[in-house]
């Protein structure tokens, strides 16, 4: 094992192996497969060698038939680029049994990948609320035409929701385009936000082919969005950080989880929860990071759920902390639990059971509201 060494920065895996011998030389081949991929008999001396090179740093038991091993990289390993530090991260690696990410430490990178352009108090200056956990329904379902979403943007401003997102499954379908989708929904909130003289910001999720991302990311801003709703997953982490980082589009962005659910969902392969949506969304600039709910039809668990929240919060990961926004389970009876187990520094996201409201969401967003004013 060697010193920690300042300028490099450290990444935690949880290794599955039968004794401390044998952890120790899984955490060797990391380090290798991480960086050089090449054995490590013919690793050239000098400068690939003593600097890029992973290094492990320690393996010390967690668990039985677990151990953490931290393991040290150097900047040279990933220059600038956010996929290239997740290579260096998980690459190879996720392809291989009895390893799991759960753990970053940037050191000199920090500034390289300064996270959020918002976060949490920036958001909450957005939406004008500077206490409380903030309310956003999901416009849904899909199929609905633009008109009729819209229409339920409209009715969950004017009740009171501090954001408006919509559900991830809305892209650029026939029966409601991008572009007519987002012109409507934005005229809606805009009316809403004149009527009632509050702030509900609306965050349209980013669609069309990659050619056209930026070019639809400006179109939203340009007709009344406030925010942008990325997947990840779906379209990659370093769309997120070209949106945050983009002075000119100026907008937070949140985060969803979709197809993200099989690098966290295995015990021993993939990423802590806390990792992948807590701290890799802060990493590439997420301000508000969606993740499902304990209780729900997903399955995480209470302490999965807390771990997420806290990596979004914490002071250890870059940039500002972010909002957790649990999707799931929010209710008029659940506001005090809910309040309970995330804190006040939460997106609550409400769904398809808001739909069973009708013409009277506003009503229950308003219900919601004074639950919450009661259990703060």
């Amino acid at each position: 094992m060697q010193a920690k060494n300042a300028h490099r920065f450290t990444v935690s895996y949880r290794v599955f192996a039968s004794s401390q011998a044998e952890a120790e030389d899984r955490a060797e081949g990391i380090a290798l497969e991480q960086t050089v991929e090449i054995p490590r008999d013919v690793v050239p001396s000098g400068f690939v060698e003593d600097t890029v090179l992973g290094r492990v740093e320690t393996v010390t038991p967690s668990g039985d038939g677990m151990f953490e091993a931290v393991i040290s990289y150097s900047p040279e390993s990933t220059g600038t680029e956010l996929p290239q530090l997740l290579n260096v991260i998980m690459g190879n690696t996720s392809i291989q049994t009895g390893v799991k990410t759960i753990g970053i430490d940037l050191g000199p990178l920090a500034d390289v990948h300064p996270g959020a352009r918002y976060g949490i108090a920036g958001v909450r200056q957005l939406a004008g609320t500077p206490r409380g956990p903030l309310l956003s329904p999901v416009l849904k379902p899909q199929g609905s035409s633009a008109q009729r979403l819209a229409d339920i943007a409209y009715q969950c401003a004017v009740g009171g929701a501090h954001l408006v997102k919509e559900d991830h499954g809305l892209t650029d379908q026939p029966c409601a385009p991008f572009r007519e989708r987002v012109q409507r929904i934005g005229e809606a909130i805009a009316k809403a936000n004149q009527e009632t003289g509050r702030t509900t910001l609306y965050f349209a999720g980013l669609a069309g082919h990659s050619e056209d991302l930026m070019e639809n990311a400006r179109f939203a801003k340009e007709n009344g969005a406030h925010g942008l709703l990325i997947m990840p997953g779906l379209f990659g982490f370093d769309l997120v950080r070209r949106i945050a980082r983009d002075d000119t589009l100026d907008m937070p962005v949140m985060t969803h989880p979709s197809f993200l659910g099989p690098y966290v969902l295995s015990k021993d392969t993939g990423f802590s929860h806390a990792m992948m949506l807590g701290t890799l969304q802060r990493i590439a600039g997420s301000d508000i990071s969606v993740f499902p709910n304990v209780g729900g039809r997903f399955g995480f668990t209470a302490e999965e759920c807390r771990s997420i929240a806290d990596a979004c919060r914490n002071d250890s990961a870059p940039g500002p902390g972010i909002l957790p926004s649990p999707g799931g389970g929010m209710s008029v009876e659940r506001a005090t639990d809910m309040i309970d187990m995330y804190g006040e520094d939460a997106v609550f996201l409400l769904g398809g059971n808001l739909l069973r409201y009708g013409d009277k969401i506003g009503q229950a967003l308003a219900e919601l509201h004074k639950a919450i004013d009661a259990s703060l």
